[in-house]
């Protein structure tokens, strides 16, 4: 049988970097196919080439055996291809219906959108998706991160494609969000549409598909079929080599560092806890239980209401971030993009960005500060050619390291990570897992906010859970289940 779309020898070569070399497989009509790697192994290239926006330097595209040559994006969409990207691209301001067919609403002789029409070929959409808890008419800003999630699904197949691309789709879903998506892939491929899904976590690929290929730096490393193979198997070809997630000795002590008692700010109440030196204290609990909104508020970031935070047995009250930095607290945020990079600038620049090196008339020194650059590119791995690259070119995992690095050089006595690993490989993973307890090895204290419970279980001494603004529960990383902590999440 003709594959429904082949990749042949597809390469593409950046100033410094090889990002796809000779990449060839092929991929079938109703299948769900998986694409992982590590970043920088060249899957976001591929998925660029695959919808026009990039080129490739060599090798051909076929398409149910024909050659095909894509111009841009809207040669794609002729040829019936489709993304959904990870960075939600939806208006808030404007409606579902009027998201999902943007520039393409059915409009009267006179150029005015015809709304009766819009909204019911919006509603007909929706129930071929079982999305009927979503209303045509109903702003997009008053959605959940999961519902915006499946209405850009739905806007990527308005344009009825039989090849839709899925990268990290469930990057910010909860786990009934992901369910959900999960029954609507299944239901695109059973009505013969081929899916390429893009995903960090292993677990969902053997959840949801058929097949799965591997890239390492750019380099086809094989196709399995899913039901033969296991997540070591696809890690060790991600990766070339074998990664322990296993837990490591606690090097927590009983001396406090930071004391939170009684405090209560917007989206929590009442929370007391004790994070001691050399600890990885985790935090767990659902979306919206109010971990991020509680580390915002040691943070300086947002206000307190009641209750009082001591560093060092001594109380404080930061009402800026700048004031915790001051103070020896550093806040690696979960959104790395709107809250933590400067996409435009330079690795070195967003590196030091809050401890610049200077020369001794007090003006900014740019060796000395791209030697300091250099020196956590090495030290954390990040792939780049150079600490000159503009931080917007490099993969997710890499940004996460470059902020990573920033809050290393303030050298803080209390770090607070919120989704550390957000977007990262299996590999860059075990690598921030490292250097998280090397960290705590050194005697920081670190709050360890995170979503995704293996990770937790993995690195914490403690585990707290948050449930609707309050502390619901804590248990002993040594003891700890996923089943515990589901259990406290959802109480």
């Amino acid at each position: 049988m003709t594959p429904f779309l082949q990749l042949t020898g597809i390469s593409k070569q950046f100033p410094g970097v090889k990002a796809l070399d000779n990449v060839s497989f092929d991929l079938q009509l109703g299948e769900i196919h998986a694409l992982c790697g590590e970043n920088g192994a060249g899957k976001s290239t591929l998925m660029n080439i695959l919808t026009g926006n990039l080129a490739p330097d060599s090798g051909q595209l076929l398409l149910r055996g024909n050659p095909i040559h894509l111009s841009g994006p809207a040669e794609a969409t002729q040829q019936r291809i489709a993304i959904v990207y990870q960075q939600l691209s939806l208006v808030d301001s404007l409606s579902i219906a009027e998201n999902i067919f943007a520039n393409r609403q059915p409009r009267n002789q006179w150029g005015l959108i015809q709304y009766r029409t819009l909204f019911s070929a919006t509603e007909n959409l929706l129930n071929q998706l079982n999305l009927t808890d979503l209303q045509p008419q109903r702003l997009v800003g008053t959605l959940s991160t999961g519902q915006k999630q499946m209405v850009e699904i739905a806007k990527a197949l308005s344009q009825e494609p039989d090849l839709l691309l899925l990268d990290e789709p469930t990057a910010s879903l909860t786990e009934r969000e992901t369910q959900t998506l999960f029954r609507l892939v299944a239901q695109l491929r059973d009505s013969g549409k081929t899916i390429v899904y893009i995903s960090h976590r292993l677990l969902e690929i053997f959840a949801v598909a058929d097949r799965v290929s591997v890239l390492k730096d750019g380099r086809y490393q094989g196709t399995l079929t899913v039901r033969d193979t296991n997540p070591t198997e696809l890690i060790r070809r991600m990766v070339g080599r074998d990664v322990v997630m296993a837990r490591q000795p606690s090097t927590a002590t009983n001396e406090a560092v930071l004391i939170v008692d009684n405090v209560s700010g917007t989206g929590f109440s009442n929370v007391s806890f004790q994070l001691n030196r050399g600890e990885i204290l985790g935090l767990a609990g659902l979306i919206g239980a109010g971990r991020t909104e509680l580390a915002r508020a040691i943070f300086g970031a947002d206000k307190t209401n009641s209750g009082t935070i001591y560093l060092h047995d001594k109380p404080i009250q930061p009402i800026h971030p700048a004031d915790a930095v001051e103070l020896g607290i550093g806040y690696l945020p979960e959104e790395r993009k709107t809250l933590g990079l400067f996409a435009d600038q330079t690795i070195t620049q967003n590196i030091v960005t809050i401890r610049p090196s200077r020369t001794t008339t007090g003006l900014f020194d740019s060796r000395a500060s791209e030697n300091v650059a250099e020196t956590y590119r090495e030290k954390l791995s990040i792939r780049t050619p150079s600490v000159r690259e503009r931080v917007g070119k490099l993969s997710g995992g890499n940004q996460q390291k470059v902020m990573l690095a920033r809050w290393l050089l303030t050298n803080p006595d209390v770090l607070l990570v919120d989704e550390p690993t957000h977007g990262m490989d299996i590999g860059a993973k075990s690598e921030v897992y490292a250097l998280l307890r090397q960290l705590a090895s050194e005697g920081k204290a670190i709050l360890l906010i995170s979503s995704e419970l293996p990770e937790l279980l993995a690195l914490s001494d403690r585990i707290l859970v948050m449930c609707e603004g309050q502390l619901s529960g804590e248990v002993n990383g040594d003891e700890a289940t996923e089943e515990q902590i589901m259990g406290l999440a959802t109480r």
